[in-house]
């Protein structure tokens, strides 16, 4: 993503009850593999959009996120979806930026991840997916 663009993303969690929609200048669409993101993800790294927000629209059930911000940490936080534990994006306390996390889009982003982040943090067991057979769906049965 060497250009910023303004792009259009919707999203959703996993159980459906919290849906948004969300406009603004694509920054960054970064891999960040700190321990934090690690923790918050669930996985050997978080995959977030950076945008400068012009809009976000809650087009459901906004009132079912919850937002945790981690004590010592300057910016550190997440909001989920208190149903199902899905990420869904942050606004920053101004108002002028959100992290989206791109697992929770709808569809396919018209833009491309840029970089590893905090590569030194990568977890020993995290792949970094040339090592491994790969299947379309489950594989086979052994």
């Amino acid at each position: 993503m060497s250009e910023i663009r303004n792009i259009a993303l919707s999203g959703s969690c996993l159980c459906g009850s919290v849906a948004y929609e969300l406009r603004g200048d694509a920054r960054r669409f970064f891999h960040c593999h700190c321990e934090r993101c690690r923790k918050a993800s669930g996985a050997a790294h978080a995959s977030n959009v950076i945008l400068k927000l012009q809009e976000i629209t809650w087009t459901a059930g906004e009132n079912l996120t919850r937002r945790y911000k981690v004590p010592e940490a300057e910016r550190f936080e997440t909001v989920f979806c208190s149903e199902c534990g899905s990420p869904m994006p942050r606004v920053s306390p101004d108002g002028k930026f959100a992290v989206v996390p791109a697992g929770s889009l709808d569809h396919e982003p018209d833009v491309k991840p840029q970089a590893r982040i905090f590569a030194d943090s990568r977890a020993g067991w995290s792949c970094d997916g040339s090592e491994l057979p790969t299947h379309a769906t489950y594989p086979p049965k052994p």
